[in-house]
């Protein structure tokens, strides 16, 4: 491997430096990570399933009705830490990130962070635009 290579992760190792990624970046953002994430890979698409997302003062406010409010502040929390995890999944994966989707459910307690990637430059069909 030359020296301008970088050697990215594959399988189940790409899969668990995802997710401990994200794990992290949650953590760093909100103060708590969520307690079980799991990455699921695709040849163009990468999710991040999270569980247990909410920090004690959310599930206090859930508990209260306030679940519009919790939803609203995680959609604010995505929409900042958007740049981080796309830098994440561009990193591990060695790929640019097309596309970035993010949502949270409250009951139960279930995140998904998902990255559509830019078609590899070797694959046939890259840019035919078609659809299936």
């Amino acid at each position: 491997m030359s020296s301008t290579q970088i050697e990215h992760p594959v399988g189940g190792q790409l899969a668990s430096a995802i997710s401990n990624g994200v794990v992290r970046l949650l953590r760093d953002y909100t103060g708590r990570g969520p307690t079980r994430a799991r990455t699921h890979l695709t040849e163009d698409l990468v999710s991040v399933v999270l569980e247990d997302t909410l920090t004690k003062g959310e599930t206090s406010l859930v508990a209260d009705g306030e679940t519009e409010l919790v939803l609203k502040s995680r959609h604010a929390y995505q929409r900042t830490m958007s740049g981080d995890l796309i830098s994440l999944v561009e990193q591990l994966t060695g790929r640019k990130v097309r596309a970035f989707l993010s949502d949270n459910h409250i009951d139960p307690d279930v995140a998904v962070e998902s990255f559509v990637l830019e078609p590899r430059a070797d694959d046939p069909a890259n840019g035919n635009g078609s659809a299936v």
